[in-house]
């Protein structure tokens, strides 16, 4: 990219008569295989691919705001969110997506390409597959979310509902790709998807020039490697830091080992199942490896805590893999950034209205606002009133209540309550608790004995 030289900012792309943008990426790229779009060899993306990308895509994908976010005084640092989940579909995928369709062949283009996914990259490459006219299938996994396999097909997508998992679903396409010698699509590896990634970077710099770190959701490392290359191309002394899921760490399994290797990793058990990638791309992390500073893994109660608090102060619907970043901050991770300004890309909003519900309910335990407990009372007459009378008392609300007769070993004029209860705060918990403690001596198992999770407990508990 060339540079503007007198106030130092990157300029406008070098413009050329016959391919339209001048990126020097023909050479490094004859070794990927137009069907697969894997290589033998990673290949680096550079500065020059990401300026390109950027030019490339100005008038198909949002220039998303990066605003300074309601919570930096309670959190003690100059935050800022880059919103991407109010691009077109929801999600910074559209970025790569657009970019990777607008560089294939005219023949390619004709042909049309195919990807496996559960969502968002399915989603962008549908809308803006139709967008240029050109025809695009998705293979999708049995567990996609109907919400989104219906919003591809909307977009005019061939839809092909096949795998067990997104593992299958690959296996599936690429036999589809082969046969119908459509190009593959990898959602977090191919160069050009790490190019069109890479832009979020480019305006980050642009909108906020003086800071000091971007912390970034980490799953197959086409994210992070596009916005290093970008962020430090212009920057070189800010800090790149990204976050994983604890349950799907595969991008610090693979600096542990110096290479990408597989883990195990199933979607059901994270939040943040669009992060869930098994083994992190080859050109991801070749490219992304020198220049990140830090990468850490958070715990699925922080990311039900960073989607409620977007909720409550930032009015903004956020799904799991879209907060892991800011899940961290909240979670005290990152104690070197108080006091710095920080960008954190918030990178979808495509969440489940049923899983939304859950991630509500586990962020408000993990805040400590739902607390739970099991007391045995009197099943006489009034026992029960007696209880709800004292939370009512309390101020405390009460959720759910389940009444257990048949399996106790206490007197048969008793009853086992099995209660939730909505408090204002943990301090709130802690008198409720006290409370219950001093009614019912001998007959109350709180929180922590009932299995709840160690962030609720650190906050109610005493």
């Amino acid at each position: 990219m060339a540079e503007n030289k007198q106030n130092g900012q990157p300029s406008q792309p070098l413009l050329s008569s016959s391919s339209g943008v001048v990126d020097g990426r023909a050479n490094k790229l004859k070794s990927l295989n137009p069907v697969t779009g894997e290589s033998d060899e990673p290949i680096l993306v550079g500065f020059e691919d990401v300026s390109a990308a950027a030019y490339r895509i100005r008038k198909g994908v949002r220039k998303t705001p990066c605003d300074r976010s309601n919570m930096s005084e309670t959190l003690k640092m100059d935050l800022y969110f880059k919103k991407e989940y109010l691009q077109h579909t929801g999600s910074f995928k559209e970025r790569g997506a657009r970019n990777t369709l607008l560089m294939l062949s005219k023949e390619q283009k004709k042909k049309g390409v195919i990807a496996a996914s559960a969502g968002n990259h399915a989603l962008a490459l549908s809308y803006h597959g139709r967008d240029l006219g050109i025809p695009v299938t998705v293979v999708m996994p049995l567990n996609a979310p109907i919400m989104k396999i219906s919003a591809c097909r909307k977009h005019g997508a061939e839809v092909h509902v096949n795998g067990a998992d997104l593992i299958e679903s690959k296996e599936i396409a690429l036999k589809m790709a082969k046969a119908n010698l459509l190009a593959y699509i990898n959602g977090y590896d191919h160069p050009d998807i790490l190019s069109g990634q890479g832009t979020l970077g480019l305006e980050i710099v642009e909108e906020v020039p003086d800071l000091d770190a971007v912390v970034i959701p980490v799953g197959g490392g086409g994210l992070i490697a596009g916005v290093a290359v970008a962020v430090k191309g212009l920057r070189p002394d800010v800090q790149i830091i990204g976050v994983e899921s604890e349950r799907c760490a595969s991008f610090q399994a693979a600096m542990d080992a110096g290479h990408p290797v597989k883990i195990d990793a199933i979607q059901s058990l994270t939040l943040a199942d669009g992060l869930c990638v098994s083994k992190v791309g080859s050109n991801a992390f070749a490219t992304a490896s020198g220049l990140i500073d830090k990468v850490i893994s958070v715990s699925e109660d922080f990311i039900a805590l960073a989607i409620l608090r977007l909720i409550e102060e930032e009015k903004a619907v956020v799904e799991g893999a879209g907060v892991t970043a800011f899940a961290a901050v909240l979670a005290g991770l990152l104690p070197e950034l108080q006091d710095r300004k920080v960008v954190i890309p918030l990178c979808g909003g495509n969440i489940d209205s049923t899983v939304l519900g859950r991630c509500i309910d586990r962020g408000l335990a993990a805040d400590g606002r739902l607390c739970r407990f099991i007391v045995t009372v009197s099943d006489r007459p009034g026992g029960i009133a007696e209880l709800t009378r004292l939370l009512c008392s309390l101020g405390a609300s009460v959720k759910d209540i389940f009444h257990e007769r048949a399996w106790l070993v206490s007197s048969v004029f008793s009853v086992q309550l099995k209660v939730v209860l909505e408090v204002r705060d943990g301090e709130h918990g802690h008198q409720v608790k006290q409370a219950l403690t001093q009614q019912y001596p001998n007959n109350l198992l709180w929180g922590l004995d009932l299995g709840f999770t160690a962030s609720t407990s650190r906050i109610t508990e005493t």
